[in-house]
């Protein structure tokens, strides 16, 4: 009975939340609503496909909540974190196939590794420094871009107004210090499927 209140708490906190100049809230893109290029029917029936595949994911592990992270734009999948076999990523993967809705599945999940804290904290560093930089670039909308770093491996996740302004984002990552690789996931707005009139 204790397990179920919990698990239920957790569902209710990934549906609840504040909505605030971030669509992280509701929409979970971390795309600003009103800055998204995308239909608002389109933001939406992203967040529901995001919701729907978190809430499978906690039924299916409880640790996916915290190990995992999923990102969907224009109904693509795109899935990164870790996780401790090998079977683990493709049940993964198959739950987001499975997600009415999709599109495509980008898989960068990890297999998970001893705890290594200097790693840790240098990922860290080089997520804050490119997020840094692109909230400070004028050439950028930074509130279009969600970032994770793993072992020194920057991903990046988002919509680009221009076609410059998505070279600039692949720009400053690959000039933040340590990087060592640069895997981006950046749809240009004319690349949607729907976007706003």
């Amino acid at each position: 009975m204790k397990n179920r209140i919990i698990l239920i708490s957790l569902i209710f906190l990934i549906f609840s939340g504040c909505v605030g100049i971030n669509s992280k809230g509701i929409f979970g893109t971390g795309v600003g609503i009103a800055l998204d290029p995308r239909s608002l029917g389109t933001q939406i029936d992203d967040s529901v496909m995001q919701k729907n595949l978190i809430t499978r994911l906690v039924l299916t592990n409880k640790s996916y909540l915290l190990s995992l992270n999923t990102t969907v734009l224009d109904g693509k999948i795109f899935l990164n974190g870790k996780v401790s076999d090998p079977e683990e990523k493709l049940q993964i993967t198959k739950l987001a196939w499975e997600t009415k809705g999709a599109r495509s599945v980008k898989n960068d999940i990890m297999l998970k590794e001893d705890f290594d804290f200097k790693q840790s904290a240098k990922d860290l560093l080089i997520k804050s420094q490119l997020r840094t930089a692109l909230i400070f670039n004028k050439k950028v909308n930074a509130t279009n871009y969600q970032i994770e770093t793993y072992k020194k491996k920057i991903f990046i996740y988002g919509i680009s107004l221009t076609a410059n302004e998505r070279k600039e984002v692949i720009r400053e990552a690959k000039d933040t210090l340590d990087v060592e690789d640069v895997i981006t996931s950046i749809f240009l707005v004319e690349d949607l499927r729907i976007q706003k009139n």
